[in-house]
């Protein structure tokens, strides 16, 4: 089976894009594996901070390994928004496949130094493992936000990325494009759309010649989404429309069945639900729908 960068760069040919889900439990990641199968296409799952201490680090590893080894199928894993070398570290030694090394926080310098650290130390444990930096400011967190974050200061410009990519020594960048964490409450109901700045990504991918990876997708107007993947993006992360439509989901089964107390009667719906989104974002990016 193909490795995650074999997949990435054939995706790049392919001029598609690896879909990301984030997973909070083994509801979710039913789901997006069910999707990821049905359409014959590889899918990545990651695990934030706060999933990672929910599910556990080597418990998140052992089920999407058994998935993989299992169905002989290309699932593969990402620490997502991984803060601090312990945590990477402890994620590459439980089999993690990727890790996004996140200190877009902090200064430039300091940004490039510990992450070209995090890589040293990181491919030791494990060569073929990804690190994905990343540079910028797409706000945090995915939760519902009132009003939109103040975030065109803080877009990645090409000569930047150019200099990160070639002095951090990462295999990924995920730049900010436009692009943002979370949605806003008028997304959620589809009244708007995030867009993207086009022309910065196909930017950013000549300048820098390195795989790209969009976070913050939930909510993007979906011709953008084409657009992007042609001009560079190689991967997208969806989060927060996944927990909104499961909590949707749990709502909706427990207010039709409200004297239902086993969770395995109830939980299904939720799965079914998530694995409808992850379908239509799967068949978007790998071009599957007209």
């Amino acid at each position: 089976m193909q490795g995650l960068r074999d997949v990435l760069v054939q995706a790049r040919k392919n001029r598609v894009a690896v879909g990301h889900f984030n997973v909070s439990d083994l509801v979710f990641l039913k789901a997006v594996f069910a999707a990821a199968h049905e359409l014959n296409v590889p899918v990545v799952v990651g695990a934030s901070k706060g999933e990672r201490d929910f599910m556990g680090v080597p418990e998140i590893a052992n089920l999407v390994r058994t998935l993989r080894d299992e169905f002989d199928f290309p699932i593969f894993l990402n620490s997502d928004h991984t803060h601090s070398l312990p945590e990477a570290v402890e994620a590459a030694r439980a089999g993690f496949d990727m890790i996004v090394f996140d200190l877009s926080a902090l200064p430039f310098e300091q940004n490039v130094r510990q992450t070209k650290e995090a890589v040293e130390a990181l491919k030791s444990i494990n060569p073929n493992i990804l690190v994905e930096g990343e540079l910028g400011d797409i706000g945090t967190g995915s939760e519902i936000h009132e009003e939109a974050p103040e975030l065109p200061k803080g877009l990645t410009s090409p000569a930047q990325a150019k200099e990160y990519v070639d002095s951090s020594e990462v295999d990924i960048l995920a730049p900010a494009v436009g692009n943002m964490h979370g949605m806003l409450e008028s997304m959620v109901t589809g009244e708007a759309k995030k867009r993207l700045d086009i022309e910065r990504i196909a930017q950013i991918k000549n300048a820098s010649q390195i795989l790209l990876t969009l976070h913050g997708g939930s909510g993007t107007d979906d011709e953008d989404f084409r657009r992007a993947i042609a001009a560079g993006i190689n991967m997208v992360h969806i989060n927060t429309e996944l927990r909104v439509t499961w909590r949707n989901a749990l709502e909706e089964a427990l207010a039709n069945h409200p004297e239902e107390v086993v969770p395995y009667k109830i939980l299904p719906f939720a799965v079914e639900s998530i694995k409808k989104v992850a379908l239509s974002r799967l068949k978007l990016f790998n071009n599957l729908v007209a």
